[in-house]
């Protein structure tokens, strides 16, 4: 057996779920699909479950009060593996699904999916019962638990970190604005014993400036020159020379 696809839609041909098993283009399940409503109206039958074919593949179908359960084969494949294997689906369907209508089946989408996925794998048949369906469906939502389990406590654990990292940040903050005022209160002080220190130094530098000592060292000068002039005039005249005298 090769199923190919499996689907829940209504009697009027609308999907509701679908699960490819097998590699195939969109477009060609879009048109397996759309072809089913058509070949049911021309089919004329009111047993409790059956098939339709075309020239390429099977329909195997089950109605499910208002919707069908249809499971999509090759030709080739047996068909009371197909009647098994889609009573089986039918009974996963029942199973998840409180109420069998187009609402609740895509509420239950995903969970009918994973369940598919446990009956056909790669297009084959699993040998599986529905109380092995339901067991592996819900480890796999009790995996999916633990794991959004961890990651909410990942997430906590960051949003605590960067809260902590924010505080240490502000704490810097008012630190260094701490440190700021401390340096620049001495350094105000420093600039205002500063003028005093100058005004200080310039008036050690003015009081050596005296001129009058340099007028006496003068006067000093041209007396010691004067005294020396009259002495060589007394010796001229000491040898007889005559000395006449501008003054």
């Amino acid at each position: 057996m090769v199923l190919l696809a499996s689907a829940v839609c209504t009697k009027t041909g609308k999907t509701i779920v679908s699960r490819q098993f097998v590699e195939m283009t969109k477009a060609r399940i879009e048109g397996l699909l759309a072809a089913f409503p058509k070949l049911m109206s021309t089919e004329k039958r009111h047993i409790q479950h059956t098939f339709v074919e075309t020239d390429s593949v099977r329909y195997v179908y089950q109605p499910l009060e208002k919707l069908y359960m249809l499971l999509i084969t090759t030709k080739t494949s047996n068909i009371l593996e197909d009647l098994e294997t889609l009573r089986l689906f039918s009974k996963v369907v029942l199973d998840c699904c409180k109420l069998v209508d187009e609402s609740e089946v895509s509420k239950k989408s995903f969970d009918l999916i994973f369940a598919f996925d446990e009956i056909v794998a790669l297009g084959y048949r699993e040998s599986v019962n529905l109380a092995q369906v339901r067991t592996f469906v819900e480890m796999d939502s009790h995996e999916e638990k633990m794991y959004q389990a961890v990651r909410q406590s990942q997430e906590r654990d960051a949003k605590v970190k960067m809260r902590e990292k924010a505080k240490e940040l502000q704490r810097q903050r008012i630190d260094a604005v701490k440190k700021g005022v401390r340096m620049t209160a001495p350094s105000s002080s420093y600039m205002s014993m500063t003028p005093v220190a100058d005004s200080i130094y310039e008036i050690k530098v003015s009081k050596p400036e005296t001129p009058k000592y340099t007028s006496t060292n003068k006067a000093l000068k041209l007396g010691a020159k004067s005294k020396d002039v009259d002495l060589f005039v007394d010796q001229l005249k000491s040898e007889g020379e005559k000395v006449v005298s501008n003054n």
